[in-house]
C-alpha cells in the first residue's frame, strides 16, 4: 500500500507545489510508483507538469464533489497526476454541507493505493476544508519552509491543526519532516533562519535544504520537473537527496 504524504504549510510561496512534483519524480527515478494529486484550486502542479486545466473535461473536483472514481482525472506525465483545475475552488462550499466531508479524498484514494509506492499532496496555501481532506487521509505531512523567520511562525499553527486532526479525524497523521527551501547562502538572515528550525525541531528536519535557483521557475514552463530541466543542477540534485531521506525513513 502507497504511503501518502500531504505537503502543507498555510503560508503560500515556499514551494509546495515544486517540492510535491520533483519529489516525486526524484522517488520514479528510484524505481518507485507514484501518484500527485493537486488539491490546490491554482492548478500549478496539474499545470507544471504540462497538462492543461482548461482542456480538463473532469477534475479533482468531481471526486471530492460527486464522487467520480480517481481514475478517471489521473493523466500520465512524469508522474502520475490526479488533475485539478479552477472548479475545486468551489469544492469547499459543495462539501460543506455533507456528511464525511472531511474523508472525501480518503475515500477516493483507497481504490489506487495498492497501484502505487507514494500517494504525495499538493494542498493549498490555507488550512481549509481541502487541507483538511488532505491531512485526514495522510500518512505524515512534509513541511516546505521558506529559510525566514516569518515562515517559521506558520509551522505552530500548522502542529495545532494536526493535532486537532489526530483527536478527531485521523489518529496517525504527524509531521514527517521539515523542508527547509528558497536557501539563499549569501544572507546571513537565510543561514540563522535554518539554525533556528533545526533548535527548535531538531530532528524532524530534513538534511536537505533546497537552494534558490532561477531554474524552479523556468520549469513548469516548459512543463516538467527540475529533474528533467535541468537534471545535473543543484535543485535536480536537492530533490534527489530529499528522495534518498523520504525512503530510508526520516520522521520523528
Amino acid at each position: 500500500m502507497a504511503e501518502v504524504l500531504a505537503f502543507a504549510n498555510q503560508k503560500g510561496g515556499v514551494a509546495k507545489t515544486t517540492s510535491t512534483v520533483n519529489l516525486g519524480v526524484a522517488l520514479t527515478e528510484l524505481g518507485k510508483r507514484v501518484l500527485a494529486v493537486d488539491m490546490d484550486p491554482q492548478g500549478n502542479l496539474t499545470m507544471s507538469q504540462g497538462i492543461d486545466p482548461e482542456n480538463l473535461e473532469k477534475s479533482m473536483y468531481d471526486v471530492l464533489v460527486h464522487r467520480l472514481p480517481i481514475e478517471e482525472v489521473i493523466v500520465a506525465s512524469e508522474i502520475d497526476v490526479a488533475a485539478s483545475t479552477i472548479d475545486l475552488a468551489g469544492a469547499e462550499m459543495a462539501l460543506s454541507s455533507q456528511i464525511g466531508r472531511e474523508r472525501a479524498l480518503e475515500k477516493a484514494l483507497k481504490p489506487v493505493l495498492s497501484r502505487y509506492d507514494f500517494v504525495l499532496i499538493d494542498t493549498p496555501p490555507s488550512l481549509g476544508l481541502l487541507t483538511i481532506n488532505a491531512l485526514a487521509a495522510s500518512d505524515g505531512v512534509i513541511v516546505p519552509v521558506q529559510c525566514e523567520y516569518l515562515s517559521l511562525r506558520g509551522l505552530l499553527q500548522l502542529e495545532r491543526t494536526l493535532e486537532m486532526i489526530r483527536e478527531n479525524i485521523n489518529p496517525r497523521v504527524r509531521i514527517r519532516g521539515i523542508l527547509p527551501t528558497l536557501f539563499d547562502s549569501r544572507t546571513l538572515h537565510g543561514r540563522e533562519a535554518v539554525e533556528v528550525l533545526k533548535e527548535n525541531f531538531g530532528p524532524l528536519v530534513f538534511g536537505t535544504v533546497v537552494r534558490k535557483t532561477i531554474k524552479f521557475a523556468e520549469a513548469p514552463v516548459q512543463g516538467s520537473s527540475i529533474l528533467k530541466y535541468d537534471p545535473r543542477g543543484k535543485g535536480a540534485e536537492a530533490y534527489r537527496s530529499l528522495a534518498r531521506e523520504v525512503l530510508n525513513g526520516k520522521s520523528a
